[in-house]
């Protein structure tokens, strides 16, 4: 009865790829539904714990700073205001915010599923030794993907803020920031993050099928470095020093790039001269 019930997705028409692909990402779609409802129901706490802790002047990212910044010239670098200035101006700007952070959160929260899913529509099509390197594909995406978030978090976002707080062109202007602008930035800058950070596993899948190649990478080097520049500049407020902070890791990851699709491409030229009939 279940071997009945088992589709060679392989000999599948173009319709039927789209027909199963829809039902993974209605899957997905309902996960991250449900991990918004979560994030929806300790909003509280997603707020004043994880969404405001880059402008607390105590955050750990500010906390090392200073106290680096102490062994060297005994006074602290990074000083933020007792109270940040949030306001509101909007009638219905904080439930916009709740729905956007819910959404984003709970997109965040439930990645490793959605990467599951995403497997399970493209590994009837996998080769057995590409299989069997699935697990640490899954490990590594998710791997990244928590690693560019956190670097988008910890470092990009809260020296962002410091520098957008205190660059003063007037004592005549005062600073008050709109919750929506800040909610932007935050969200823009830790989601954008974690996805550049797939840029590894970008390069490994393009060069498996045949896309992209070690070559190509490093003779468009100098290119990339202009494109890293304007994609770091889209993921945060656009300031130099938040777009200089956030293309460096971009800049590794390239490199790092390189030396995968170098090593799939070697990989796969080997598997090709194999089954050339001797």
């Amino acid at each position: 009865m279940d071997k009945k019930k088992k589709v060679n997705t392989g000999s599948m028409p173009f319709l039927a790829h789209v027909g199963v692909l829809r039902k993974h990402l209605l899957r997905s779609l309902v996960a991250i539904c449900a991990g918004a409802a979560f994030i929806g129901y300790k909003m509280h706490f997603v707020m004043d714990t994880i969404i405001f802790g880059p402008i607390h002047k105590d955050f750990i990212t500010f906390r090392i700073m200073n106290a680096v910044s102490r062994f060297f010239s005994s006074r602290d670098a990074f000083v933020m205001p007792e109270q940040f200035p949030i306001q509101v101006r909007r009638i219905f700007e904080q439930l916009n915010t709740a729905f956007y952070i819910a959404m984003v959160g709970g997109f965040i929260l439930v990645f490793p599923y959605v990467i599951y899913e995403m497997w399970k529509f493209i590994s009837p099509g996998l080769k057995p030794n590409e299989k069997k390197n699935s697990v640490a594909f899954f490990i590594t995406t998710y791997f990244l993907f928590i690693l560019g978030c956190s670097f988008g978090y910890f470092l990009v976002t809260p020296l962002t803020m410091h520098f957008g707080y205190f660059f003063n062109l007037s004592d005549v202007i005062k600073v008050n920031i709109d919750l929506s602008s800040y909610i932007s930035i935050l969200l823009q800058t830790v989601l954008g993050m974690g996805l550049v950070f797939l840029l590894p596993i970008i390069v490994y899948v393009l060069t498996s099928i045949g896309i992209l190649t070690p070559k190509f990478l490093k003779t468009y080097r100098r290119h990339a470095v202009v494109i890293i520049l304007i994609i770091a500049g889209f993921i945060t407020p656009g300031d130099i020093p938040s777009m200089l902070v956030a293309s460096c890791p971009l800049y590794l990851l390239y490199e790092a790039s390189i030396l995968v699709s170098a090593i799939v491409y070697k990989r796969n030229q080997s598997d090709s001269r194999e089954i050339i009939p001797q």
